[in-house]
């Protein structure tokens, strides 16, 4: 039958959809399946498959295949304008439009568009961006059919419109292997589906360096490594495109020669061959001689007398003195040693000097905690960045903040290889540059470990603060995360902050872990749910982000029929939904990291708007919500950076507990204020307390070291 679909009710991980559909002598009922992957409200679709009874839901038509297929009747083309998927259409244009038009309409809108300023309302611009719009939901409707013959999910269509515009077909039909980093969601494994069934031989030389090129950033996304070893780079590419290794030498080598991967000898094991990708490695290097020029430097920071201040402990002292005689210095520690107030006698004593100072952080989150713990204002690294050579006028960062007397960079675990080479080369010679971070907590999500390799470098100023203050060690959370810094389990009877309720059964483990978050923290507190915030070490699982978000949302913020919603992919964005941007975006004011509430969704328009804790209206097209994540359950190396007042976490050994280890346990217990309440396997805690981890491979700390023993005039 043909039928128009009237609303997405709910949309699985692996594309099952359930869909209300209206039709010609069946209005309002329900069609279920995987074939129906990627529809949107307002399409016609052909459907084939048979009627079926569901035992709780009732009547249901269970669709084995679906096409997309022009609406002709009047109605059904009043749904398809009305609905959004044509943006600058809503339902009342869409109404006016068919009015005048009736079942002509789309004829019109593809073959004579100059006409529909004969409506009402619509003049020359509106015409050209209906126009404009129509022309893009009909190409990405043609790449989904196109996506669904070659065995790949239709959702990735508008993606890939998104990236290459015109050229998709082109793309898809000539090199799929360029879709590879340009379209998030596709890595090696879907385009090289794409590619064998559109030809691509399989041991042609560009499939084989699509693999190696591929298993070096996935090491990079995945673990956080700059290399690999060159003999398990080839044999990971082997197995990926199940070939013989001998087919993958000669392309390792010409990409070498081509000079997309850099190949030496190892860092940690001399005499063994390492391949990096080639922007990684002259990161890599670049990093290391900035470095080295500011640790070479003579400072220009203006040092007079300075007050002692009689509330610092011993070691704080020794750190405010090597911050303003060393031109690159570390300051690390755990919670409660006091490196907040460090940092704001370091500042002070600049400032007092006649100096100037910048404060920043890897996210908007960290900055603003940053500014709060200090009484000083703070910013990002990339806004500091940003700003090097156009300050922004009005702010209090009226000179170039990447030209301050001293710069630090608070929560300096974070910064990733790429982050920190900007940084450090915008950093001028002779101006200060100090990290503050703690060593125990999880490194960056992208490659590299910066702040561990600076720490291995003797040649690198650094104070370890370890005095624990009273204020702080009368703290439950303070105590748990001492504890398992020591590899100690963090089970502290008595002590307020920290509690572990012990359950096996994931299943139960997630339904606790959403009544603590929900209901019991708030209702015991005296809060509103969203102060409570739920990490969860793994994101998949019963006990996962995804699935543990999707539960707290169907409770907190159900579907209503009087509540505007939008389903991109298997997220469905609701009005009151607690969001936070995963990325940086300085057009819209909004970092990662920060949360906010959805306020509207405007299908006319394809606009989700979210108000901002700060305040601030921000809108996002359909096309961008990649950019958005619910916030109700979020990875613990999403919470990097962030504080908040009681922390709940499932700990459970599912999948093997591949996530669980020492330092993302202590991360976690560091995020909370007031309390963290853990909920699982004793076992699996005992396994993160317990699991150290391996070691990045990078190599900073070598390059740094060489670069500092030689010569300068070598360097």
């Amino acid at each position: 039958m043909e039928a128009s679909v009237e609303q997405l009710v709910y949309v699985r991980e692996d594309s099952y959809t359930v869909a209300r559909m209206s039709a010609d002598g069946e209005p309002g009922f329900v069609a279920t399946g995987r074939a129906l992957a990627g529809v949107q409200p307002g399409e016609t679709l052909r459907l084939h498959g048979e009627w079926g009874r569901h035992a709780r839901h009732g009547r249901r038509f269970a669709v084995s295949g679906c096409e997309r297929v022009t609406p002709s009747s009047v109605r059904a083309i009043r749904i398809y304008l009305g609905s959004g998927l044509v943006r600058g259409i809503g339902p009342r244009l869409a109404h006016a439009i068919v009015e005048h038009f009736g079942e002509a309409t789309l004829k019109v809108i593809d073959a004579e568009p100059g006409r529909l300023t004969e409506v009402v309302n619509i003049g020359p611009l509106r015409q050209a961006q209906i126009v404009e719009a129509w022309r893009e939901q009909k190409a990405i409707a043609a790449l989904m059919v196109t996506l669904q013959g070659l065995g790949v999910s239709p959702l990735l269509a508008a993606k890939i419109y998104q990236a290459f515009g015109q050229d998709a077909d082109e793309v898809l039909a000539t090199d799929p292997y360029r879709l590879i980093g340009r379209v998030r969601g596709i890595a090696f494994r879907v385009a090289d589906r794409i590619a064998l069934q559109s030809g691509v031989p399989e041991r042609s030389p560009q499939r084989v360096r699509a693999a190696l090129l591929d298993r070096l950033e996935a090491a990079g996304s995945r673990d956080g490594h700059c290399y690999l070893p060159v003999a398990a780079l080839v044999r990971e590419t082997a197995e990926l495109i199940e070939q013989d290794q001998d087919l993958v030498h000669p392309q390792l080598d010409a990409l070498v020669a081509e000079r997309r991967l850099a190949v030496e000898t190892s860092p940690a094991q001399p005499g063994q061959l390492v391949a990096y990708a080639k922007h990684v490695h002259a990161r890599e290097q670049a990093l290391a001689t900035h470095l080295a020029r500011l640790l070479r430097a003579r400072s220009t920071l203006p040092l007079r007398a300075f007050r002692e201040d009689d509330s610092l402990h011993d070691d704080q002292r020794a750190a405010v003195t090597m911050a303003l005689t060393s031109t690159v210095a570390v300051i690390t520690g755990g919670p409660g040693v006091g490196k907040s107030h460090t940092v704001r006698a370091i500042a002070t004593a600049v400032r007092q000097a006649g100096g100037t100072v910048t404060l920043a952080a890897p996210t908007g989150k960290a900055a603003k905690r940053l500014s709060e713990l200090t009484g000083l204002p703070a910013m990002t690294v990339h806004r500091m960045l940003a700003q090097q050579s156009d300050p922004e006028p009005g702010t209090l960062f009226d000179e170039r903040p990447s030209r301050a007397d001293l710069i630090v960079v608070d929560e300096a675990s974070m910064l990733d290889l790429h982050l920190a080479t900007r940084l450090v080369a915008a950093v001028p010679s002779g101006s200060h540059l100090l990290l503050i971070g703690d060593s125990d907590q999880l490194p960056s999500i992208g490659p590299g470990d910066v702040l561990a390799d600076l720490l291995r470098v003797p040649g690198v100023p650094r104070i370890q603060l370890t005095h624990v203050f009273r204020q702080a060690g009368g703290s439950g959370i303070v105590e748990a995360a001492h504890r398992i810094r020591a590899g100690r389990m963090p089970v502290t009877p008595g002590r307020g902050g920290f509690w572990f309720e012990e359950l096996d059964d994931p299943d139960q483990v997630a339904q606790r872990v959403a009544h603590l978050a929900m209901v019991a923290i708030p209702r015991k507190q005296g809060v509103e749910p969203s102060q409570v915030q739920v990490l969860c070490p793994m994101r998949k699982g019963e006990t996962g982000a995804t699935a543990l978000g999707r539960l707290i949302q169907d409770r907190l913020n159900p579907a209503a029929d009087d509540k505007p919603e939008h389903w991109s992919g298997a997220t469905v964005f609701r009005v009151g939904d607690r969001v936070m941007p995963i990325r940086n975006n300085y057009d819209k004011g909004v970092f990662n990291g920060e949360t906010g509430t959805v306020t509207a969704v405007t299908p006319a328009e394809r606009t989700i708007t979210i108000r901002t804790d700060d305040g601030e209206s921000v809108a996002y097209g359909f096309d961008e919500l990649d950019d958005l994540t619910h916030a109700y359950a979020i990875s613990v190396h999403r919470s990097q950076g962030s504080e908040y007042p009681f922390v709940v976490a499932p700990i459970v050994a599912e999948s093997g507990g591949i996530m669980l280890r020492r330092k993302l346990l202590y991360t976690l217990v560091t995020r909370a204020r007031a309390w963290v309440v853990l909920v699982g396997q004793r076992e699996a805690l005992e396994l993160a307390v317990h699991r150290i981890g391996s070691r990045r491979n990078t190599g900073l700390a070598r390059r740094l070291s060489l670069t500092l023993e030689a010569p300068a005039a070598e360097t």
